[in-house]
C-alpha cells in the first residue's frame, strides 16, 4: 500500500537504501543512481499530475471532464502525463517491465517536450551480452519499493530529487573510486551561498559547472522564500552548463520540477561556453554560483588558445585549475555582480611567501588589485562527499559595499558530527552569515582586513592566517601537498626545457 507522509530525511534514506538493494549485483554501484533516479522523477511527476488532476476534478465537478480538457489541452497543466506512463497502471504490470517503463518514460518526452533528453536517458530494457542488465524480477522489486511513498505536491519536499542524488552519491559512489569527478555541494553548503548571493527580482543566476543543479535550486528557494510567490515580483532567470550527459539531465529535471526558468546546456564549459552573446562574446549573469572539480588539469592550450578573454589576469598552473575557474566565473560576471565558489583551501595561499613568481599568487594579486575578494569563509574538514578536505567558500563582488576590505571567516569548527560526513548547523548557517552580512569580527570566528594587510601578507587570503583557533598551527592538508608538489614538478620540467633550449644554442647536444 502507498504511504501518504511526508518524508524525513532518515525515511528517505532507508527508502532509497531498499531501493538500491534490489538491483544490487545487477549493476555497479555508482551506476544505481542513474537507474533510480529517472524512476523517482517519473514517479513525482506522476504523483503531481494525479494531484493536479484531482484539483481540476473539484473545478468541473467530473473526472472524466477534467481528464478530457486535460487530454485535448495539455497547456491547462504544468505538464501532461500520459495513461501508460502514470505510476497506478505502472505498478500493476507484471510483465515485459523493461519495455513498459522505456515506452513510458518516451511517452511522456513525446506529449511534454522539454523532457526530451531528460527523463527518456535510460533503456530499462537495454540487455548487454544478449542478457537484460536488470531483470524482470528485479525491475518488479524495484518498482513496487518505489512506489510506497507519495510524492505529491504536499508529500514531499521540492528538492526530493535533490537530496536523493546526494544521498546515493554518498552512498554507493563516494566508497567506489569512481566518482573523483562528481562533487555535491553538500545542502548547508548550498544553503549558506544562497543567502550570500541573495538574488533580488529579475536578476539572472549562473552554475558553470552546475552538475544535478542543486546550487541553482537553492538560490531559487532562497528567493522564494524572500518574496513568498509574489506574481508581481520578476522572476529569476537560472542558467547553467555541465559536462556529464547523466548529470546534466538530472539538473534538467530538478529544474523542472521547481517551475524554474532554467536554460541549462550539455557541454565543456572551459573549452566550449555554451552562453555567449550574437558577437560571440561572454554573456554576462548578476550572480554565479558553482562548485566546480577542485584542483582540474586542463592543457596550457585551453588557456593560450582562449577566444573570450577570460586569462587577462594570468594562466594558472596545470596542477590546478581553480584560477582559470574563478577568471571563467568573474569574465562571466556583470559589472556589479556577485559570485560564491567553493574551492579548495589552496586556491587563496599556494605560492604565497615563495620566491619568486608564482601563477596563482599573481593571479590572486591581480584580483586583490580590482577591489574584487570581498570574502573567504573557511568550511570545516570532512564536510564534503568525495573528500576529507575543508574547502572555502570565496565571495567576489564587482559592487563591494565595504571598499578596500575583505572579511575572513574561519568556520572550521563550527560543525557537528556526523555519520559519516561532517555537517553544519541551522546556528552555524545563520552564524557565518551573520558575521558576513554584517560584516564584523569576532574572536575565533572572523577578522576583517585591508587590502594592505593580504599585501604584507604576499596575498595569502586563508582565514586561518589570520583567526586563529585555540592557538591551532596550520596544517598543509594532504590535496594541497599534491598539489604543490605537480606544481613543483611542473617548474622543473619547463627550466629543464629551457636549459635544453640554452645549452643547444651554444653547441651542447644534450
Amino acid at each position: 500500500m502507498q504511504m501518504s507522509c511526508r518524508l524525513d530525511i532518515g525515511t528517505l534514506e532507508n527508502w532509497l537504501w531498499e531501493a538500491a538493494c534490489k538491483i544490487r549485483g545487477e549493476i555497479d554501484a555508482p551506476k544505481y543512481k542513474d537507474y533510480i533516479l529517472p524512476l523517482i522523477f517519473l514517479k513525482r511527476l506522476s504523483d503531481v499530475f494525479v494531484d493536479e488532476m484531482k484539483g481540476m476534478q473539484d473545478e468541473y465537478g467530473n473526472m472524466k471532464i477534467a481528464e478530457d480538457i486535460a487530454q485535448q489541452d495539455h497547456s491547462v497543466m504544468r505538464f501532461y502525463i500520459p495513461d501508460v506512463a502514470r505510476w497506478e497502471n505502472i505498478s500493476k504490470r507484471t510483465t515485459k517491465l523493461g519495455e513498459t517503463l522505456t515506452d513510458a518514460v518516451r511517452s511522456i518526452a513525446k506529449e511534454n517536450p522539454k523532457l526530451e533528453g531528460v527523463i527518456n536517458i535510460v533503456d530499462f530494457n537495454a540487455t548487454a551480452s544478449g542478457q537484460r542488465i536488470i531483470g524482470e524480477d528485479s525491475l518488479k522489486a524495484l518498482i513496487d519499493v518505489l512506489g510506497k511513498y507519495r510524492l505529491g505536491l504536499k508529500d514531499v519536499e521540492p528538492d526530493i530529487l535533490g537530496r536523493a542524488y546526494e544521498y546515493l552519491l554518498r552512498k554507493f559512489a563516494e566508497g567506489s573510486g569512481q566518482s573523483a569527478g562528481e562533487f555535491y555541494t553538500p545542502r548547508e553548503v548550498a544553503i549558506l551561498m544562497s543567502f550570500i548571493l541573495d538574488p533580488e527580482p529579475g536578476e539572472s543566476v549562473y552554475d558553470p559547472t552546475c552538475g544535478s543543479g542543486g546550487l541553482l535550486i537553492k538560490s531559487y528557494l532562497r528567493f522564494r522564500d524572500k518574496y513568498h510567490d509574489n506574481p508581481s515580483i520578476a522572476p529569476l532567470m537560472f542558467y547553467g552548463q555541465e559536462i556529464n550527459h547523466v548529470t546534466y539531465a538530472m539538473s534538467r529535471m530538478n529544474a523542472f520540477l521547481h517551475d524554474m526558468e532554467a536554460d541549462i546546456a550539455l557541454g565543456d564549459t572551459m573549452n566550449r561556453p555554451s552562453f555567449l552573446n550574437p558577437d560571440g562574446s561572454l554573456q554576462k549573469f548578476d550572480k554565479v554560483t558553482a562548485n566546480p572539480m577542485w584542483n582540474q588539469d586542463f592543457a596550457k592550450f585551453t588557456y593560450e588558445n582562449d577566444a573570450y578573454n577570460r586569462f587577462a589576469y594570468g594562466y594558472p598552473p596545470s596542477s590546478s585549475a581553480d584560477w582559470g575557474w574563478i577568471q571563467h566565473m568573474a569574465a562571466s560576471l556583470s559589472d556589479k555582480g556577485k559570485m560564491a565558489v567553493v574551492l579548495d583551501t589552496g586556491a587563496v595561499s599556494r605560492g604565497s611567501g615563495n620566491q619568486g613568481a608564482n601563477r596563482e599568487r599573481d593571479i590572486r594579486k591581480a584580483f586583490v588589485e580590482k577591489d574584487w575578494v570581498e570574502a573567504v569563509i573557511l568550511m570545516p574538514e570532512n564536510l564534503f562527499y568525495n573528500t576529507t578536505a575543508p574547502g572555502i567558500i570565496f565571495v567576489i563582488n564587482k559592487n563591494k559595499k565595504h571598499k578596500g576590505e575583505i572579511v575572513l571567516i574561519n568556520a572550521a569548527k563550527l560543525f557537528a558530527k556526523g555519520r559519516p560526513k561532517n555537517y553544519l548547523t541551522d546556528e552555524s548557517i545563520k552564524k557565518v552569515f551573520d558575521v558576513y552580512s554584517e560584516w564584523k569580527e569576532e574572536e575565533g570566528i572572523s577578522k576583517v582586513i585591508k587590502n594592505e594587510d593580504a599585501i604584507k601578507n604576499d596575498y595569502n587570503l586563508s582565514p586561518s592566517r589570520y583567526v586563529s583557533q585555540n592557538g591551532g598551527e596550520e596544517v598543509l592538508p594532504i590535496e594541497e601537498a599534491i598539489v604543490l608538489l605537480r606544481e613543483s614538478e611542473e617548474e622543473r620540467i619547463d627550466a629543464d626545457k629551457k636549459l635544453k633550449a640554452i645549452l643547444g644554442k651554444i653547441g651542447f647536444d644534450i
